[in-house]
């Protein structure tokens, strides 16, 4: 006879944590970007340049941070993979993103700025 494994709540939140490293690694490399990026200008500008100043030294290690959890991201997927348990189309779509915009922050930073302050300027 066979044992047979029992899917219960561990498996199915490792799904949930794929898809919460994606997030965090977009989060990440935000931040990271942020410092190009001025949002509301007029409004925040004190408190940005400030801000600014403090994530361009950040700035290495929030991307850093960024493939530090696509890195958990994939291996949480890969895990799913082994229990027998497909991770879902959403989370893998979203941890695949994560890893295009995180690996384009990294290559093209200023690409990424010039594209997010286009579409900020419209």
């Amino acid at each position: 006879m066979i044992p047979t494994v029992q899917k219960t709540g561990a498996a199915s939140s490792r799904g949930a944590r794929t898809a919460l490293a994606s997030i965090a690694a977009i989060g990440s490399v935000l931040a990271a970007s942020s410092c190009c990026l001025p949002i509301l200008p007029f409004v925040f500008a004190a408190g940005f340049a400030g801000t600014s100043a403090l994530l361009t030294v950040l700035r290495p290690y929030l991307l850093a941070l960024s493939v530090v959890f696509i890195a958990y991201g994939f291996y949480q997927a890969r895990r799913a993979k082994q229990c027998d348990r497909r991770p879902s189309i959403f989370s893998s779509a979203l941890l695949w993103t994560s890893a295009v915009f995180v690996v384009v922050s990294i290559l093209f930073p200023q690409v990424l700025a010039n594209v997010a302050a286009g579409l900020l300027a419209q």
